[in-house]
Parts: structure tokens; C-alpha cells; sequence
């Protein structure tokens, strides 16, 4: 897909879409972006509220210890 579409896919500006450094080819002078890999990037990210090590107490790090 296109560089406005895959952006918009994404949910980024154009100018953000090119700093990933996602593999993409150019036909005509278009650059196109596979939806497969627009996809495995997109799930790639963390997840909102989740931490990237498992198990981790993240509310203690916000809030800080309970008293006793």
C-alpha cells in the first residue's frame, strides 16, 4: 500500500510512517508498504497498561508501597 494509506493504517503521520525503517519497495516512484508487515510491527508494540516484563507489580511503581 502507499506511503498515505500505509500511515493512516498505522495511525501515524507520513513523516513518522518513513523513521520506522520498515522494509518497503518502490514502484514508479511510489513507496509501497506491505500490509503483513505493517501488521507484525503494529504487534509488535506493548500493549497499553501492560509491562514489558512479566510479572511485574506495575501499580507499586506508580503508587508506591502500602503502608503497614
Amino acid at each position: 500500500m502507499a506511503t498515505p494509506v500505509a500511515a493512516a493504517y498505522l495511525g501515524v503521520s507520513e513523516s513518522t510512517l518513513r523513521t520506522l525503517d520498515l522494509p518497503r519497495r518502490i514502484l514508479g516512484g511510489k513507496r509501497l508498504y506491505d500490509r503483513h508487515t505493517l501488521d507484525e510491527y503494529a504487534d509488535s508494540l506493548t500493549v497499553e497498561g501492560q509491562h514489558e516484563q512479566s510479572g511485574m507489580n506495575t501499580c507499586r511503581g506508580k503508587f508506591g508501597r502500602r503502608a503497614s
